[in-house]
């Protein structure tokens, strides 16, 4: 953010629920989110932005361009599915049985936050301590975690969202993968997309701006 920062305005919101936002008790789909977003731009006065979104933002983010496209001068996603696959990983279930997770991992924040952050990071090499104390903080908590998996459980009606949606992507879109997602992004983009570019990251896990950040750049 702060290279981008030299020659841009970035603004960079939490997803609902997470980090800095309020703790909301519903909302969680991707309809909602992506209003969200139109909301934040209506209120900073922004009319057109370039739009970016990992993992559990490319959903909404897919929603807002296609909903409101004249608000989306550019749309890069990375690391996600558009359509969620058939086997997805464990922990889409576990996260998504309601009240579930929160209990079982309460007080346990730091040692599941590792697993995915080692996980996301090439050949598992983890991420700066400041940045990992930065996660957990933001996690600690069974409201901050239940916050964290309503997203998961709202799946079903952010799927049901893009399939009755039959809009197309006008703006151009980027699409950026690593591991695990690789190229399968790109190619669930292409039947909606009208000027769709695809970028593979190399030796590069997950979580791509922490991972890789200067490669991302130069595809940003």
């Amino acid at each position: 953010m702060p290279e981008l920062a030299r020659t841009r305005r970035v603004i960079a919101p939490d997803l609902r629920g997470l980090g800095a936002t309020t703790r909301a008790l519903r909302g969680y789909d991707g309809a909602t989110i992506a209003e969200d977003a139109r909301a934040l731009l209506d209120a900073l006065g922004v009319r057109t932005a370039d739009v970016a979104a990992l993992d559990l933002g490319v959903q909404p983010a897919v929603l807002l361009a296609l909903r409101h496209p004249s608000r989306v001068s550019r749309l890069v996603l990375m690391e996600a599915f558009v359509e969620t696959p058939v086997a997805p990983p464990w922990w889409f279930g576990f996260h998504g049985v309601p009240g579930l997770a929160e209990r079982v991992l309460a007080g346990h924040e730091a040692d599941y936050i590792d697993f995915f952050l080692r996980a996301g990071t090439h050949n598992g090499q983890g991420i700066a301590p400041a940045v990992r104390k930065a996660f957990i903080e933001a996690y600690a908590g069974s409201e901050s975690l239940r916050c964290a998996f309503e997203h998961y459980r709202a799946m079903p009606e952010t799927a049901a969202q893009l399939a009755a949606d039959k809009g197309r992507l006008s703006m151009p879109v980027t699409a950026i993968g690593a591991q695990p997602v690789g190229d399968r992004l790109h190619q669930q983009l292409k039947p909606i997309a009208d000027d769709l570019t695809g970028h593979l990251i190399e030796n590069c896990g997950h979580i791509i701006p922490l991972d890789r950040p200067r490669e991302l750049l130069a595809y940003l």
